[in-house]
């Protein structure tokens, strides 16, 4: 495994280990005062009904509509603000603190399911909501190499790969072998250039005869289940790249590209210029200084990483530079959402540092 895998994996287990750690102890709830901030930004990808599936490596992406429904009453009755982002920015900007913690809910890549599973809820609970569209996956130029990698391996029952000049065979007909063969790959590859991982996803789809322009169809909203999104009066709708590149991977001018060109084919098609962008991937590896200072020169009002993190005043001087905290489906307990929104966990991880760009 890479350094990055083994890191990956070291850092998951340490945050599993921390979240049982609050929760016998419960003194996130005495840190809360001094960790919470004014609120936060919470992230997500794909709300849609539990597969039940044995293989399933991408489930941190994923949700269940009944959890997003219990969430959104959970932190009603929590006393929470349910912002749209822009109205998020606004309070920022001000130099008063709010009477009452606010989220802001966002959703990446621009899949179907957050049409045919969120929306309902978010309608029901009147909840505004903002999506960072990858533009690529609206048309289907580019691909959803996470998830075709794991139809790639649900398929083969071995995998041989060469990434970097070093050769990785892995069995892969259990279940178990499948999750081991996934996350192997998945950190050799994270670990190298943008155009070695989509070539070794490639060669494997190719294997296992996986149609990344079917998956990608059969998963994400097209340009006119977009414009019709874009319409509804609870979203706004930003930007997240053509490509989802992981920026940071790229030269300058090809970054720069990335960026603009996904705001201005979104203006194209929906006739209004998003205002917001979202880092694919969005870790320190994938996006930094070089590309929170593109994404202020090109006018886009905020940006939004995944490093975790609350919203306190000193964000205002890094809008574009903004953390979120990750839904993430394989902790779908308002217990773990309750820690989280302590700060707590980012307090230590951060070092005490409110703002970690």
């Amino acid at each position: 495994m890479s350094i990055e895998g083994f890191m990956a994996t070291w850092r998951e287990l340490a945050i599993e280990a921390g979240m049982q750690l609050f929760k016998a102890s419960g003194v996130h709830r005495l840190a809360a005062p001094f960790t919470s901030g004014l609120g936060a930004i919470l992230m997500f990808h794909r709300v849609r009904p539990d597969r039940g599936e044995a293989f399933a490596p991408n489930a941190g992406l994923e949700i269940t509509p009944q959890f997003l429904d219990a969430l959104l009453t959970h932190l009603a009755a929590r006393g929470y603000d349910l912002l749209s982002l822009d109205a998020a920015l606004d309070l920022l900007r001000g130099r008063e603190a709010p009477a009452r913690p606010f989220v802001v809910l966002t959703f990446d890549d621009g899949y179907r399911d957050l049409v045919e599973h969120a929306l309902p809820v978010l309608e029901r609970r009147r909840a505004p909501f903002a999506a960072y569209v990858t533009c690529g996956f609206a048309d289907q130029t580019a691909r959803l190499w996470w998830l075709e990698m794991e139809e790639a391996l649900r398929r083969l029952s071995r995998v041989e790969v060469v990434v970097a000049g070093r050769r990785i065979v892995r069995a892969c007909a259990t279940a178990q072998e499948k999750r081991e063969a996934f996350s192997y790959i998945y950190w050799a590859i994270r670990d190298g250039a943008e155009e070695q991982l989509l070539d070794v996803v490639a060669r494997l789809a190719g294997e296992a005869g996986v149609d990344s322009h079917v998956l990608t169809a059969d998963a994400c909203l097209d340009w006119s289940g977009i414009a019709a999104l874009a319409r509804h009066e609870l979203a706004t709708i930003g930007a997240h790249s053509v490509t989802h590149a992981r920026l940071a991977k790229l030269d300058a001018a090809e970054a720069r590209r990335e960026m603009a060109d996904s705001r201005d084919f979104i203006e194209q098609k929906t006739g209004a210029a998003p205002k917001h962008f979202c880092y694919p991937v969005g870790d320190p590896t994938s996006a930094g200084a070089r590309e929170f200072a593109l994404a202020t020169e090109l006018g886009f009002e905020s940006a939004v990483t995944t490093r975790p993190g609350m919203i306190f005043p000193e964000h205002r001087d890094y809008l574009h530079a903004l953390p979120r905290l990750s839904v993430n489906g394989k902790h779908q307990s308002l217990a773990a959402l309750d820690i989280l929104l302590s700060g707590a966990p980012f307090a230590v991880m951060n070092r005490g540092r409110r703002v970690a760009a």
